[in-house]
């Protein structure tokens, strides 16, 4: 099977195609000094940008690991998840950390499909 890499960084690519599953990388936010709601509205634009970049926009994500840094601010979060996915919600898991460097507050890991 082919493995199609993409976006590449410093230490991985941020696009991964194996098949008809494309996986994007763990995703901050560029400004990592707002609110959760802030940086997760940024964190989903930039992924979506991610993917148009391969031909595909945010409905073909199926699945997303969050990683967030105060489970206090989820109802934060979830209102900036809610409101850009509509009903084209993916399945998802949100795991508590106790730090993800540089003031980040939560880190975004998709997979999305071509089928």
């Amino acid at each position: 099977m082919t493995v199609t890499r993409s976006i590449r960084t410093p230490i991985m690519h941020r696009v991964v195609e194996v098949g008809p599953l494309v996986f994007v990388g763990g995703t901050i936010a560029d400004d990592t000094r707002v609110g959760m709601g802030d940086q997760t509205r940024n964190i989903l634009t930039k992924i979506e940008g991610y993917l148009g970049e391969v031909g595909l926009d945010r409905k073909a994500i199926v699945q997303a690991t969050i990683f967030v840094t105060d489970l206090s601010h989820k109802k934060e979060m979830d209102a900036a998840w809610t409101a850009f996915f509509g009903d084209a919600l993916p399945t998802r898991a949100t795991v508590g950390v106790a730090d993800l460097g540089g003031g980040a507050l939560i880190e975004v890991v998709t997979t999305a499909t071509r089928g």
